[in-house]
């Protein structure tokens, strides 16, 4: 297949296509392998929903109704751009026979519209508002496989991970905070096998553009203050530039400038709690020392609490490696992008952040397909053990020492499928460098 992201290309079968595609989930569902004819993406999104222990007879759960959901909706930032989506895809999902669909990103429908018998139809399998239709809840699917990965995704019938979504076809993109850069939900359209067209991923493309475009305009003005630079990746110590003072972090005070610099909307005590620390049982006067001092390092007025923000713009490295990829400018993410984030932090919200950048740009990188991109992560220290790149390195740059290196690593990490993935889903390769770089 020519574009990897594409379900089906124009002309193609797609009865024959159904066929292949239900033999090679059997086979994924029986024997844990994944045969050749199934897309990459497709691919990992079945690992990732084994991993996750979703059976392919599950069903999707309904978390939200009524006034919960009412309420819910209601404060969710893509509630504001609905008119938008109604407006370019209520039509097109009518006169289709398709649905328009709206997750939040954690896979949770908000909004279900469109044809009348195609919502019944749904019903039976509750694609419904309020319902979780994360990845890791109800396998591969293009709303939740789309915030799962940050990017554009295209699911045809057999591809679905789950068999009573098989008889559908969706395609879905997230839309991105335009501020912080972090993904909002996901809008997505889904109906027949005719939405397997290269057409329908694009628009639901530049639907997506468009709202953010919009979200752009509605929102509020930036924090007042001279911005500041946050130099976190590749790091155990965040670098913060502030009014021409170049500060060296401490471990937690990294952790928690990172955090700050993605939420300007302010985090609470409790929120910041659960992002830093493995151990529940640490009090919130551990936390509000830890703060108390990192407002003494920064000086005064840029920590304000109630809830803990920063008053300045602080532009981070992690946020612009975040936009070039959300923008497709794969070469330019990679060039920002300077190794892992804070690589010896343990603090959950800093872990789940590192492993999404890094999975990323790794999987925009194998899509691309570029050998010097490849090439500059695979001899990257992250990277010299990662098998996956130096596959797909081997497949357009097969010199002699690629061959040979790739040969080597498949001859260490030769293992049982299940010992050659970390409990978390990263691949031993990455997770050996982050063990290497704590101290």
């Amino acid at each position: 297949m020519t574009d990897p992201w594409v379900a089906l290309e124009p002309g193609a079968d797609p009865v024959e296509r159904v066929r292949v595609l239900r033999r090679a989930h059997e086979t994924f569902t029986t024997a844990g392998t994944v045969p050749r004819p199934v897309r990459s993406v497709v691919a990992d999104s079945w690992r990732r929903s084994a991993r996750a222990g979703v059976g392919p007879d599950g069903s999707a759960n309904v978390e939200l109704t009524d006034g919960d959901l009412g309420a819910y909706r209601a404060e969710h930032p893509l509630a504001q751009v609905m008119p938008l989506f109604r407006e370019l895809m209520g039509t097109f999902a009518a006169d289709g026979e398709h649905l328009l669909a709206v997750c939040d990103a954690h896979g949770r429908l908000l909004w279900v519209e469109g044809h009348p018998a195609t919502r019944r139809r749904a019903d039976r399998m509750n694609f419904v508002p309020g319902a979780l239709w994360s990845e890791s809840a109800v396998g591969t699917n293009a709303p939740g496989t789309a915030v799962a990965i940050g990017r554009p995704v295209q699911v045809f019938a057999a591809e679905h991970f789950i068999r009573q979504v098989q008889p559908w076809t969706c395609a879905a993109a997230p839309v991105h905070d335009p501020r912080t850069g972090r993904v909002l939900g996901a809008v997505d359209i889904t109906g027949g096998d005719g939405l397997a067209h290269p057409h329908s991923l694009g628009f639901v493309q530049a639907v997506a553009r468009a709202a953010e475009s919009q979200l752009a305009l509605l929102a509020p003005p930036r924090p007042t203050g001279e911005a500041a630079g946050l130099t976190a990746l590749g790091r155990d110590e965040a670098r913060l530039l502030l009014d021409g003072r170049r500060i060296v972090l401490g471990r937690r005070h990294s952790e928690l400038l990172v955090l700050l610099a993605r939420h300007p909307e302010g985090l609470t005590g409790d929120e910041l709690r659960c992002a830093l620390y493995e151990d529940e049982s640490v009090t919130p006067v551990t936390l509000r020392a830890e703060l108390a001092r990192l407002r003494r390092l920064l000086g005064p007025g840029l920590l304000a609490s109630r809830p803990y923000r920063l008053t300045a713009l602080v532009e981070s490295d992690v946020a612009v490696v975040e936009r070039r990829l959300a923008a497709g400018a794969v070469t330019a993410a990679a060039a920002a992008y300077s190794g892992p984030l804070l690589p010896g932090s343990q603090a959950p919200a800093v872990v789940r952040l590192r492993r999404r950048l890094a999975d990323g740009l790794r999987a925009a990188l194998i899509a691309r397909r570029d050998p010097d991109l490849l090439a500059e992560w695979a001899h990257a220290p992250w990277g010299e053990d990662d098998l996956e790149v130096w596959r797909a390195l081997a497949a357009v740059r097969p010199t002699a020492a690629v061959r040979a290196r790739l040969a080597e690593l498949e001859s260490e990490l030769a293992a049982p499928p299940a010992a050659a993935i970390t409990p978390a889903g990263a691949p031993t390769g990455r997770a050996t460098w982050l063990q290497r770089t704590r101290p």
